[in-house]
């Protein structure tokens, strides 16, 4: 694994921390949407656009 996976993958973990401590509601649930396009980038190897779905998670948290 290259390090830029390695601190994708650290942010995947920290990004689904967040989701599971927010409480359930709007925010929570378009947090989900991302997450889970951030996780079908992750797996078609997508850098890129995994880290943008992560962000776009986290701020969606916020």
């Amino acid at each position: 694994m290259t390090p830029e996976q390695t601190k994708t993958s650290e942010k995947m973990v920290s990004v689904k921390s967040a989701w599971d401590k927010a409480p359930t509601g709007q925010k929570k649930d378009n947090a989900l949407k991302h997450y889970q396009a951030a996780e079908k980038a992750h797996k078609e190897n997508n850098e890129a656009e995994t880290n943008r779905c992560l962000d776009a998670a986290k701020l969606a948290l916020a």
